[in-house]
């Protein structure tokens, strides 16, 4: 059994910053992460593998650095990690990302078919959640999204059960493989890495793949040069202003929540009036 999981390595959230003039985020000296729902998609392959056998292999594209991201994958169980790293590859979209990565798993296909590709649901650093089914819809295999079981999983009769959150609750979904996941933190509990395996990740190298080998990438579906995306602008908030805080002891209870009330029913009426351009 072969699983594929693609990761990304994601400024940690808690220092984000947008540079003012270009609008895009600073990397340049932030803290980085895998990202949080992809090391659970990880965990779940190296589940699986240790149940039916087979190895998991873990993808992501970014610079040089996220080869450190890899590394963590291989303490955690993974078997191989890959690197597809280019500067051609700089400022794609989800739509070239979604190529680069389908290509990806195209070329370690012909060796060595995929049984399962497991995705985070979404990188909190764009928050799309549209890589996942991009790769799904370009390789031509189904999609269960927001994935957040397995009930059941059949490497030899190509079958699959699934649990999937839904705004109604669970839905339970029969999928053949190979099936792409994309995965809440719920599909399984990340555990602390045994030993032989940060040992083994202590001298792992992950290989690295450019535009050129071991895959012919078309250049023209990558990088700015694939990505019609257009962000229009990016920002930081303001900061929000502190409340106004009332004290019952000054007016009396039935006083203040009067006040309070009637604050409140202002404000409803000035939003109500700037969304409709003054109009009463």
């Amino acid at each position: 059994m072969h699983s594929v999981v693609a990761i990304k390595q994601v400024p940690d959230t808690s220092n984000v910053r947008i540079n003012p003039e270009t609008g895009t985020l600073i990397r340049e000296g932030i803290p980085t992460i895998i990202n949080p729902y992809d090391i659970h998609a990880v965990e779940m392959a190296v589940r699986l593998k240790e149940r039916f056998g087979g190895t998991v292999t873990v993808i992501t594209m970014g610079p040089p650095k996220a080869a450190e991201a890899l590394v963590e994958c291989i303490e955690q169980g993974a078997d191989r990690g890959i690197l597809v790293s280019d500067r051609r590859f700089g400022a794609a979209d989800t739509l070239a990302t979604s190529y680069v990565l389908a290509r990806t798993v195209e070329a370690l296909q012909e060796k060595t078919p995929v049984d399962l590709l497991l995705f985070g649901k979404q990188a909190i650093d764009g928050d799309t959640a549209q890589v996942g089914p991009g790769v799904a819809a370009r390789l031509g295999v189904p999609l269960v999204s927001y994935a957040v079981a397995i009930e059941s999983f059949d490497p030899v009769k190509r079958k699959a059960v699934i649990h999937r959150a839904i705004e109604q609750g669970i839905e339970v979904v029969e999928a053949s493989l190979p099936v792409l996941l994309t995965v809440e933190k719920e599909i399984a509990t990340v555990k602390r890495a045994p030993l032989p395996n940060l040992i083994k990740a202590a001298r792992y190298q992950p290989e690295v793949w450019n535009a050129d080998t071991p895959v012919a990438f078309d250049i023209a579906q990558v990088g700015i040069k694939g990505s019609p995306t257009i962000v229009g602008k990016a920002f930081t908030p303001s900061p929000r202003s502190a409340g106004a805080i009332v004290s019952v002891a000054d007016n009396g209870l039935r006083e203040t929540v009067a006040d309070v009330l009637a604050t409140i029913a202002q404000a409803n009426i000035v939003m109500f009036q700037n969304h409709n351009g003054g109009r009463s």
